[in-house]
């Protein structure tokens, strides 16, 4: 895979199944006009596709319950409101879509109710005159001549969204049949007010109620907390449904009206690291909210939440799982109590990744990546033995770039503890120079299935290494959990004991390392080249975490993050910062930023590359204008284009 063959990246998203109608969207970054374009594709139940609708950027499918419907989201060429996703409404037998939104910063995904006619969803309500509307006196503000801010609490912006306050994301109900017949799309009132976030919208199975997630006593004060609240589709006040014990995520409404959800728990400020379950609450019967129960093992089972809400099938539950780098399609028993992830019947994503996946009848359509492709459709059933079929061949041409295989790497560090990852090797003989790419979160798993960045480095020459080291998610709580007020102790034992298990390999150069990395992967990057330069020849650090005492105050996430990891004691956080160690750091050392970049701000960066030319490391400095934290996965085609150029010149001068 070279740098400009991102554009064979064909990811097909969450897919919507209702009788034969199968659909997903599809998208692929496009080079010629910088942005990513897709439509909705119609999957055959026995194999093939082809075009539904023929938008430039259609996503998000929601096939109504009766299955006349299908809602999605169409976004137009441009930027502003031009560009922002609308929900449009198509007969399911095909036809013209039609609008029945125009927000001025578009809507979220549509979730139909169970009556087929009224539709759900967020989206972010602009202050008037900020974000291209009119102001109170019919002007149009630009950008930069808006009113200030007036900022009272810690959660204010995000990485890759913008600032919060100024926008909050409200819910909305629609009767899309009625705006069918509408001339043009009507003025929608939210029901839910600008005083919170609100997310994850789902339908009671009566109809009358929206499920959503909001923060701990509707943003009454600074938390990282969330809880489910149920509004009223008519209008009314919201209602307390389930108070967490941390946090909520994904509600969804079981056949007898109970309420299944994602949650994590936690004590005091020890938010970080922590494995999301799958809980279960009756409907309250009182003013009070009701008690939940978690259905799933804190310590074996993580839920990834991103991937689809629970779904009941039967006696139970279809989550999917993170486990030593799969994510697994999970059966949880309804009636579980703390199930421990071994006893959890598995559906699909055995050393592969499902992604997404959605449910019709006994029938489940998911769309999973595997070591040979960045994801596609595949259908199986819930209750039957048969093999999943794939329907889809997304990656044909991903895989006519030259893709080279996942071989699994397990070695024992010197304390005893098993490590985990994988090796990519290029073509031929060797001896290959080597590179150690870290993975960012530090929370997070590489997966078992087509990593980009391993690929392009494969296809240049260059043999690497990826790692779960401790900090890592999908090995249990407490593995994740083992680099709390230890970051560089385990987690650099563990990568360089995987580094040193490659390097037994004949065709693998000992005398040719690099080590990269971005986020927290940067960190490590940062903190290896200080501690351990004598492994590498050069480093690439990207997007960096390299000193905790001013990420505390400039990271969106920083107010809780820091403390959670390190504390909040001032010398632990210098010595858990790479920046305390850089006049250490004699090897040739890239520093990556991104200028927008809110999740480990631009200010890092600069103090690590001025900290470095000052102590005389040949250091340099990339930075990309316009870019956030994301860069490296969602960032503009043509920037990650030139960034892997910009990798492989690096490590071509170095290794």
């Amino acid at each position: 895979m070279r740098p400009v063959d991102i554009e064979a990246l064909t990811v097909p998203g969450t897919p919507a199944l209702r009788g034969d109608l199968l659909l997903t969207a599809v998208s692929r970054p496009d080079l010629k006009t910088n942005s990513y374009r897709g439509g909705l594709r119609r999957v055959d139940l026995d194999g093939g596709e082809g075009p539904w609708t023929h938008g430039i950027r259609d996503s998000a499918p929601a096939i109504s319950p009766d299955g006349r419907w299908v809602a999605f989201l169409r976004a137009g060429e441009g930027s502003g409101r031009e560009a922002a996703p609308q929900v449009h409404v198509i007969a399911a037998a095909g036809g013209d879509a039609k609008r029945i939104t125009d927000l001025p910063l578009g809507a979220g995904a549509p979730v139909w109710a169970p009556d087929s006619r009224r539709i759900a969803f967020v989206a972010r309500v602009p202050e008037p005159g900020r974000y291209g509307t009119e102001n109170a006196d019919g002007e149009t503000p630009e950008p930069g001549e808006e009113a200030p801010r007036h900022i009272t609490n810690l959660f204010y912006r995000v990485d890759d969204v913008g600032f919060l306050n100024d926008r909050p994301q409200r819910l909305f109900v629609v009767d899309a049949v009625a705006a069918l017949d509408e001339p043009a799309p009507a003025d929608l009132t939210p029901l839910t007010d600008d005083r919170a976030d609100v997310e994850h919208p789902s339908w009671t199975v009566d109809g009358e109620s929206v499920l959503i997630v909001a923060p701990r006593d509707w943003a009454a004060e600074d938390t990282v907390r969330s809880d489910v609240y149920a509004v009223p589709a008519g209008g009314g006040e919201p209602r307390l449904l389930v108070q967490t014990l941390g946090t909520a995520a994904k509600p969804a409404s079981a056949p007898d009206g109970s309420i299944l959800f994602y949650g994590t728990e936690f004590p005091g400020l020890e938010e970080v690291a922590r494995n999301t379950g799958l809980w279960h609450a009756p409907w309250p019967g009182g003013d009070e909210p009701s008690p939940a129960r978690r259905l799933t093992d804190v310590e074996s089972v993580d839920c990834d939440s991103a991937a689809a809400p629970p779904v009941v099938l039967g006696d139970d539950a279809l989550v999917v799982v993170r486990n030593r780098g799969a994510a697994e399609l999970r059966a949880v028993p309804l009636d579980a109590d703390l199930a421990e992830l071994k006893t959890l019947r598995c559906l699909a994503g055995e050393s592969a990744a499902v992604k997404s996946f959605t449910v019709d009848g006994e029938r489940i359509a998911a769309v999973i990546g595997t070591p040979e492709s960045s994801g596609d459709v595949v259908l199986l059933s819930g209750v039957g033995t048969a093999a999943p079929r794939v329907l889809t061949d997304y990656s044909k041409a991903l895989r006519d770039t030259g893709i080279r295989p996942l071989e699994e790497l397990d070695a024992t560090a010197s304390d005893g503890y098993p490590v985990h990852g994988w090796v990519v090797r290029p073509v031929g003989e060797g001896p290959h120079p080597v590179v150690l790419m870290v993975h960012g979160g530090p929370f997070a798993p590489y997966e078992w299935k087509v990593f980009d960045e391993a690929q392009v480095l494969a296809e240049a020459g260059y043999a690497v290494i990826l790692g779960n080291p401790r900090g890592s998610a999908g090995y249990g709580e407490s593995h994740g959990r083992s680099i709390v007020n230890g970051f560089g102790t385990v987690d650099a034992l563990d990568l360089l004991t995987l580094l040193d298990e490659a390097l037994k390999l004949a065709d693998l150069d000992g005398d040719r390392v690099g080590v990269m990395g971005g986020s927290y992967g940067g960190y490590m990057t940062s903190w290896l080249a200080a501690h351990h330069g004598g492994r590498f020849r050069a480093a690439w650090s990207e997007r960096a975490l390299n000193a905790f005492d001013s990420f505390t105050g400039s990271s969106d996430i920083g107010w809780f993050f820091a403390e959670g990891y390190v504390g909040d004691d001032p010398d632990e956080q210098r010595k858990c910062s790479p920046l305390t160690y850089a006049g250490k750091i004699d090897i040739p050392f890239m520093v990556v930023h991104s200028e927008q970049d809110w999740r480990c701000p631009l200010e890092q960066a600069q103090r690590m590359y001025v900290a470095l030319r000052r102590n005389g490391a040949p250091a340099e400095f990339l930075l990309f204008p316009g870019e956030g934290h994301e860069l490296t996965r969602s960032g503009k085609p043509r920037h990650r284009v030139q960034r892997f150029d910009a990798v492989l010149e690096w490590w071509g001068r170095h290794l």
